[in-house]
């Protein structure tokens, strides 16, 4: 329900912290789905993530290691 409360306002930007951390595999990969489908469409999607097979997924990944950005 929260995926869906952020989109439906359609938004420039999203902001996902841990999007697919409670979910089961299948339904991880059909919200990630969903986001690459609202980036190919213009929205800007931020996930942040501690999962590297979903970051993984993302066109660009942004780490930040003992305060630095890498």
């Amino acid at each position: 329900m929260a995926i869906a409360r952020a989109i439906v306002n359609d938004p420039d930007y999203i902001f996902a912290d841990e999007p697919t951390g409670a979910l089961d595999s299948e339904t991880g990969k059909q919200i990630m789905e969903l986001f690459r489908d609202l980036n190919k469409k213009g929205k800007i999607v931020v996930i942040v993530t501690h999962d590297q097979e979903i970051a993984g997924a993302c066109d660009r990944i942004v780490t930040v290691k003992d305060g630095r950005i890498y």
